[in-house]
This record gives C-alpha cells, sequence and structure tokens, in this order.
C-alpha cells in the first residue's frame, strides 16, 4: 500500500495540516497509521466530510405502537432496578451466562456451527475438533466485544464512529485484519434482502450522518433509539463483513447505556429478525422489528427477575 504523509494530504485535499492532524486524532482518516511523530495516510484515502457543513437526514420512520406498548417493559425494569444492587456472585453469573448465549446466537445467526457447549469450552480456552479456527476466533472475539461494551457503559462513552470502527476491529480481529475497523473500500450485497446497500464511495459521509442523527432520537424511547440504530447501521452496511454481529453490540450498547439488560436474538428466529429488518430498510417501517426487540428485552427481565 502507498502512503502520503500530511503535507501531502493537505496540497492533495486543499484543507489545512492543523485540520488534518485533528481529522487524523479523531480517527475518521481510514488506514492512517502513527509513526513515531508522523502519520501515514493512505493514498487512496477518501477525505473526510466537513462536519461543520454536514446536516442530518430528516428521516421520518413509520412506527405504529399503541401509547401503552412500552408499560411492560417499563414496569419490569421498575422492578428490577428496585432490587440493585444485585449480589456480586449473582451478577457475575447473570452476566457469563447471558455472554454466553449472546455469542453463540450472535454468531450462529451468521454462520457459525459451533454448539452452546462447544462456544463455552471455546472461551474456556479450549480447541473444539472439527471446528474451524475462524470459529473459534468468532467466539473469542464476540466476547472481548462484549467486554469492551461493558467498559464504555462504566465510562459513560458516548456512541461515536471511533467506538463503532473498535467494536468492529475486535469482531474481526486476526480473522481479516485488513478490514477489521475500517469502512468497506467496495460494493456489497445482503443475502437474501431487497435492499442493496449504497455505494462504497457514500458510506463515511452516511456514517457521519447517523451518528448526528441518532442525536435526534434521542427524543425516542431507548429501545426505539437502539433498534433504529442497529437498522440504519445494517442499512448502510459499512463494512464488508461483520455488521450484523457489529449492530446488534451496538444496539445493546444503547440498551444498557440507558439500563436495559442486552437483548440475545436466537438464530432459530433469524427469518423473523430478517424479515423485520428488510421491511425497515425498504418501507422505513420499524414497527415489527421494535415489537421484536422489546418482546426480548422482556423475557430478558423476566429472566433476571427469575434468578435473583
Amino acid at each position: 500500500m502507498e502512503f502520503m504523509t500530511t503535507k501531502e494530504a493537505v496540497k492533495k485535499w486543499n484543507i489545512s495540516e492543523r485540520r488534518i492532524r485533528q481529522l487524523l486524532q479523531d480517527g475518521r482518516i481510514e488506514g492512517a497509521v502513527k509513526n513515531g511523530n508522523s502519520w501515514n495516510i493512505p493514498i487512496d484515502a477518501i477525505k473526510p466530510v466537513d462536519k461543520r457543513i454536514l446536516k442530518p437526514n430528516n428521516n421520518e420512520f413509520i412506527i405504529e405502537l399503541p401509547d401503552n406498548f412500552f408499560d411492560e417493559v417499563d414496569k419490569l425494569k421498575k422492578e428490577l432496578d428496585s432490587k440493585r444492587p444485585i449480589p456480586k456472585e449473582t451478577l457475575r453469573s447473570l452476566e457469563e451466562r447471558v455472554n454466553l448465549e449472546w455469542t453463540y446466537n450472535s454468531n450462529g445467526i451468521e454462520g457459525n456451527t459451533l454448539t452452546l457447549r462447544e462456544t463455552q469450552v471455546v472461551l474456556e480456552g479450549i480447541t473444539v475438533g472439527g471446528k474451524t479456527l475462524k470459529e473459534h476466533l468468532e467466539a473469542i472475539n464476540h466476547e472481548k466485544a462484549i467486554l469492551y461494551l461493558n467498559d464504555l457503559v462504566k465510562e459513560n462513552n458516548p456512541i461515536t464512529e471511533w467506538n463503532i470502527k473498535s467494536i468492529h476491529q475486535l469482531v474481526l480481529k486476526d480473522i481479516d485484519d485488513e478490514n477489521a475497523g475500517r469502512y468497506r473500500r467496495e460494493n456489497v450485497t445482503i443475502k437474501g434482502a431487497t435492499h442493496i446497500p449504497p455505494d462504497y464511495i457514500k458510506v463515511p459521509e452516511l456514517m457521519e450522518k447517523l451518528i448526528l442523527n441518532y442525536e435526534n432520537w434521542k427524543k425516542y424511547q431507548p429501545i426505539i433509539q437502539a433498534t433504529l440504530l442497529h437498522g440504519e447501521l445494517v442499512k448502510i452496511h459499512p463494512f464488508v463483513d461483520g455488521n450484523g454481529r457489529t449492530s446488534r453490540l451496538l444496539m445493546n450498547l444503547v440498551l444498557m447505556n440507558h439500563g436495559y439488560n442486552p437483548v440475545i436474538i436466537k438464530k432459530e428466529d433469524r427469518l423473523e429478525y430478517y424479515e423485520a429488518l428488510d421491511k425497515a430498510h425498504t418501507t422505513g417501517n420499524y414497527t415489527d422489528f421494535i415489537k421484536l426487540i422489546t418482546k426480548l428485552e422482556i423475557e430478558m427481565l423476566k429472566n433476571y427477575l427469575k434468578l435473583i
């Protein structure tokens, strides 16, 4: 790969060196590598869109829910909150169980053939015969990504492009290091879906708009915020691979930031999940997807309450 210096980027993009260095520090120049005190910037890197003139899309989604739709989930959350703090060992046991099932199902949706028990064994550091290295790494990486989410929640970190890329980098670590944490540089299709993702050249701008739009979605109930962020990220399909796992992790990050439990979309429910997503992408109607995630949150809250 050929690189250029910051001074060469200044001439090529016609922006100040100070601005270039700020973009580098914000992680907004794809593939840039720091070398001592200087930076190597890929010669084919795309000039980042200036957020100072970027305007969010005024997306109007179709959300058809009764006024009391979230009453049950809010009641259960309030009941669980009243029992906090959960005893340390109980909480650790619950989190380990959730993380295992979350990892097993999220990878299973994408075709990983490890069973629940095999996933547990892999996470304990044991190799499973007859399974590929990629399948082992997918399990290990997903658990590390969950732990990263926990750190983000504890530190009250906002949703940013940097954090999204960091989640994706963990998902694809040692599987596809060239594309891990980097937006795609080619066009892709989604198998079985009607929706066709946008041209790769538009991805950086669309991702910046996604973050701006997310700020506007904070007027919505947190479960709606989480489903919109998941759905719109997959709609952009910013990465060559790992979009599904990254978007489900990101959705749960939003839920966890608001004090909800992470939800687990089971691999046997993937048809319902895919159909709800495709409907949202092609019609803007997020009702079915919100109903699915709310149902899963209710299940998770009930499981927690049953065990404490």
